[in-house]
């Protein structure tokens, strides 16, 4: 859950409601994140299995012969496709201005050698290294996320512990018109919003690898509103510390904001060191989040409900070879695209065949479902559940632009279906 977002978002973020009043959508995002936590929370608990949405809606829809509540798994799956992978590559690409950072002449050099797409097929290239590390077994990975993970921490702790040491509270200021509420303010706060959402997802992993988790109906709620909780507090002291130090009329045009705030403070020798360690963040985020999607498609094959050729494991190595490698390509694609584009791109199209249809599922599973046990149930139902839904039309609302691309990935993947679905038949009437 903790990675490259705050490094990379900072300047957008801050640019979209044009001053550090955006720290508001930070805390609005963070009480929409744990509504919708507590809806994974019920979910992970009642239904614990590999696959996290994929699995909640089949169990609660797509176990019907035919018809539109079996399409919803196959549609997660497939929008996940692109979905997750843009949400992958703009770890990616965010990496790359920080690399530029510590290789000035790096865009040149490129250029000099021909080549194609420069920066962008460097990012390309290293997301297919990361593919690499994670085709083997999963001990040696979950050795590999130890080290990383240790990293990672050091980053965080390095960049709160300095910018609370040299707090400057007078760059704090805000302009004239920070709260005027307006239609420009609000659809300021809606992409400020998707922004932080960004920045807070994963906080739903666990579900990914439900099958796995010792005494699922405890562990997963904890697990879930305590990442929240904490990243939601870490990441508003990053924020705060950086344009404390930084400020934020600068901040928000910077690329790489984190070695800019390193080097204001300690110079760019310990600049350079530091941007060391948020590209090793970089590498152990993608590493992470890469781990656990390659097992979505995968569950969804191995059930049935998804394109066979994603079931296929290693012969000896036992990774889904197929499900892992496919998404590495395709995160290696979205490399190609303005960072800007995968994020926005990446959240609106989940908001709709993910968190939204997680929550009716919820409600559908409480009211028809008497059958399934329910050891953890969150507090105060329905109300953060509806909360929750809220917050998603919010941000859909105030990103209307995006959603023919939401569209369009949900009616091609309806056609697939169909395509998918007849071909089951088939299978299953030769004659």
């Amino acid at each position: 859950m903790v990675g490259i977002g705050p490094f990379i978002t900072i300047p957008g973020f801050i640019a979209a409601m044009h001053g550090p009043q955006a720290l508001i959508a930070w805390v609005v995002a963070a009480v929409l994140v744990i509504c919708d936590g507590l809806v994974w929370s019920e979910l992970g608990a009642a239904l614990p299995g590999s696959g996290g949405t994929y699995h909640f809606l089949r169990e609660i829809f797509g176990k019907q012969d035919a018809g539109w509540k079996r399409m919803l798994p196959f549609l997660f799956v497939w929008q996940f496709l692109v979905s997750g992978t843009m949400e992958v590559a703009s770890g990616y690409i965010g990496a790359m201005p920080y690399v530029e950072f510590v290789f000035p002449g790096l865009s040149d050099a490129l250029h000099t050698w021909h080549v194609p797409g420069g920066t962008s097929t460097l990012a390309a290239c290293c997301c297919l290294v990361v593919t690499w590390m994670l085709s083997r077994r999963i001990n040696v990975i979950g050795w590999f996320g130890i080290v990383l993970c240790t990293g990672t921490i050091l980053t965080v702790v390095t960049v709160i512990v300095s910018g609370l040491t040299h707090f400057n509270a007078a760059l704090l200021t805000l302009p004239p018109d920070a709260f005027r509420i307006d239609s420009k303010w609000v659809n300021g706060l809606g992409a400020a919003m998707l922004i932080a959402i960004y920045d807070y997802l994963g906080y739903y992993n666990i579900c990914h690898l439900g099958e796995e988790v010792r005494d699922p109906g405890k562990t997963i709620p904890r697990a879930v509103i305590t990442s929240v909780i904490v990243v939601a507090a870490v990441y508003l002291m990053m924020n705060v510390s950086i344009i404390a130090v930084i400020p934020w009329e600068q901040a928000m045009k910077s690329e790489h904001i984190a070695s800019l705030f390193m080097e204001t403070l300690y110079g760019r020798r310990i600049a350079v060191l530091f941007t060391g360690l948020i590209l090793w963040t970089v590498l152990a985020c993608m590493f992470a989040i890469t781990l656990g999607y390659s097992r979505i498609p995968f569950a969804a094959a191995t059930n049935g409900d998804f394109l066979a050729i994603f079931s296929r494991v290693h012969p000896t190595k036992r990774y889904p070879t197929v499900s892992l490698w496919t998404l590495g390509v395709l995160t290696a694609i979205f490399c190609y695209l303005p960072l800007q584009t995968v994020i926005e791109t990446a959240v609106t199209v989940r908001i709709l065949v993910q968190f939204v249809a997680q929550i009716f599922g919820l409600h559908v599973l409480r009211t028809t479902r008497p059958d399934i046990v329910m050891p953890f149930r969150m507090w105060f139902y329905p109300l953060p559940s509806l909360i929750a839904l809220l917050g998603w039309l919010f941000v859909l609302g105030t990103r209307l632009q995006l959603l023919g691309t939401a569209v369009g990935v949900i009616v091609s993947g309806i056609v697939v279906y169909q395509i998918f679905l007849a071909k089951s038949v088939v299978k299953s009437n030769p004659s």
